[in-house]
């Protein structure tokens, strides 16, 4: 099944065929595209055409993000495919890669934030809400070059789902991918989305 004949999936905000950029709203585990597709009220850049799409049973993989690769296997595949097969889509409508935004909320987060890593190119910006790079510490990561894209790594400090040392560790591999990294460390434990990370989507911009 593609990307376009999924009935879960949502689509909104300016046909694509007259969009000036197109941003990506990944959900985290257990939820909806209806549930994150509220933030798409946070970017106020007119013409943009939205894409949330859904996870078979509510999850993208089965296991934690910092499980072993294989673990999570062939579901995270699956799910960067699902990815992929949207921007190679927006490409066909001729919005570039740099007109490209995706914003991931927990699993979702380390969704996006892991596509990202895999297919390393100028991107509008990657929002990271609570979440890290894909699999464990020290995982083997390809050369690539992000050439700058704005990259935002978010998280409380005491996060239950995501362990600080990951997310430390996912802000400098981005960088070394050579990402403009944002590094967001809020205080508590919260697993949320925080009023700054809604600052830095407001600040984003896709149009050329």
């Amino acid at each position: 099944m593609t990307s376009r004949d999924r009935p879960d999936d949502l689509r909104f905000g300016e046909p694509l065929a007259r969009a000036r950029g197109a941003v990506l709203l990944i959900h985290g585990r257990g939820s909806s595209p209806e549930d994150i597709a509220g933030l798409a009220a946070e970017l106020t850049e007119p013409g943009l055409a939205f894409f949330a799409p859904a996870a078979d049973g509510g999850a993208w993989y089965p296991e934690r993000f910092l499980a072993p690769l294989e673990r999570n296997e062939p579901w995270l595949g699956r799910a960067l495919d699902a990815i992929a097969g949207l921007v190679a889509e927006i490409g066909q409508a001729g919005l570039p890669p740099k007109q490209i935004g995706f914003v991931g909320f927990s699993q979702g987060a380390c969704l996006v934030l892991e596509y990202a890593a895999r297919h390393p190119q100028r991107y509008g910006f990657v929002a990271g809400l609570s979440g890290a790079l894909i699999g464990p510490l020290g995982a083997a990561r390809p050369p690539g070059d992000l050439k700058a894209t704005p990259i935002l790594v978010a998280c409380a400090e005491s996060d239950a789902h995501i362990p600080l040392d990951y997310v430390e560790r996912s802000a400098e591999t981005l960088g070394h991918l050579g990402a403009d990294v944002t590094k967001q460390i809020y205080r508590g434990h919260e697993h949320t989305v925080f009023p700054e990370e809604i600052h830095w989507l407001q600040q984003r911009r896709l149009a050329p």
